[in-house]
């Protein structure tokens, strides 16, 4: 009997491997590790739907238990894995067990970026990135009247949202000069930054953080101007970063994220990974790109499985991610880097509008709010677009 298939990282992208390589006849020994004691589950609603209560555990979770039994998926929760051994094809597990793999796929994601800063460990500070911070963050909820949000990101600001509708006062704190501004354009942030303020939220934009005020809890949070914002509960959402220190430490390629190939195939032999914690090349973008989305966990896992399985595969995706904040729906299609400008169709006004960024004459990407149909349209044009005019890298190895 051979060894098994073995995914290390049980998320979106961990759990849809595990899945389509069923879904493709595979019928060896398939072993899913993962090291929250939660079986996989959806990310997106932690900051909205599940945050406000809104949403069951039941609901949250990708499968019910029952499912792994019937896909004979030997799924470990709450496990960490120490080390892995390339040469030998095997992983140790923290409690000492050595397990033999036939391939290895790493889906270990990212982890909530922390913020150096006096203070940032305080009772009260709080990151959103697992299911486990959720009920500490509702518990606080309950009791503070200020709630302090430091990154106008797209969590933070989804959090702005949900507290804000709590009846809580909130103040946003962001260095940029303007909230979302790696990710749209000046247009869209404006939208959504009086969206937020008619809703109560203080922004402070183009604001620093010295530090984490009070002694035995969170008590506020000191700009660099000296000021004091007030709160009870401090939200850090200064982004993610990929975790690759199991991959670093077994000698494999890592650059922003663990480098894989159009295939998925990292440096190492028999070794693939996908989702947020991966880099890969992009013949659409013309660069190496790094993308922390479902859409991306998903089809990269899928890409992963066929791969695995001995199909010929070449990934390179049209990508999409979207936002919900009170009752906006942002939808973006496409990267929009290196834009020169923009077009809108629709109204902001009326709350409903399209805007596209063009570089010369190529569409690279389109926000919609509140228009999934203008969404829908953008995703099969740049995906029409790109497959004419787009050529696919040679297939190659990672060096």
């Amino acid at each position: 009997m051979s060894d098994p298939i073995i995914i290390v990282g049980a998320g979106q992208a961990g759990q849809k491997a595990a899945e389509t390589l069923r879904q493709k006849g595979y019928e060896g020994g398939l072993i899913l590790i993962g090291d929250e004691p939660f079986f996989p589950y959806q990310r997106p609603p932690l900051s909205k739907a599940y945050l406000k209560g809104e949403m069951e555990e039941e609901r949250l979770c990708l499968r019910p238990p029952a499912w792994f039994e019937t896909a004979a998926v030997d799924f470990r929760k709450g496990v960490h894995v120490a080390s892995i051994d390339p040469g030998p094809h095997a992983v140790q597990l923290e409690d000492g067990e050595r397990l033999a793999y036939s391939k290895l796929l790493i889906a270990t994601g990212t982890r909530a970026r922390d913020l150096p800063i006096e203070g940032a460990h305080l009772p009260g500070v709080f990151t959103l990135r697992t299911m486990a911070d959720v009920a500490p963050i509702r518990k606080a909820l309950e009791t503070v009247e200020d709630v302090a949000i430091v990154g106008g990101g797209y969590i933070g600001m989804e959090f702005a949202a949900v507290a804000a509708g709590f009846g809580k006062t909130v103040t946003v704190i962001e260095a940029c000069s303007r909230i979302l501004e790696r990710s749209v354009a000046p247009e869209i942030s404006g939208y959504l930054q009086e969206l937020h303020r008619a809703h109560g939220v203080r922004l402070q934009l183009g604001t620093g953080v010295a530090r984490i005020a009070g002694d035995t809890a969170a008590g506020g949070v000191v700009l660099a101007s000296g000021e004091t914002v007030p709160a009870g509960l401090v939200l850090i959402a200064v982004g993610a970063e990929p975790v690759t220190e199991l991959v670093e430490a077994a000698g494999l390629k890592v650059a922003r994220g663990i480098v894989v190939d159009e295939a998925c195939r990292t440096s190492a032999p028999d070794i693939h990974a996908v989702g947020d914690c991966t880099v890969f090349p992009s013949a659409r973008y013309g660069r190496m790109i790094r993308l922390e989305s479902v859409q991306n966990a998903c089809d990269q896992a899928k890409a992963a499985a066929a791969a695995m399985l001995g199909e010929d595969v070449c990934y390179d995706p049209v990508p999409w991610f979207w936002s919900d904040q009170y009752d906006v729906k942002l939808q973006i299609v496409g990267l929009s880097q290196g834009y020169d400008r923009t077009e809108i169709e629709g109204s902001p006004e009326e709350g409903s509008f399209a805007l596209s960024y063009f570089a010369g004459d190529r569409l690279l990407a389109v926000d919609t709010v509140n228009a999934p149909r203008q969404h829908m349209m953008a995703r099969k044009m740049l995906a029409a677009s790109d497959s004419e005019t787009t050529p696919k890298p040679a297939r190659q190895a990672v060096a």
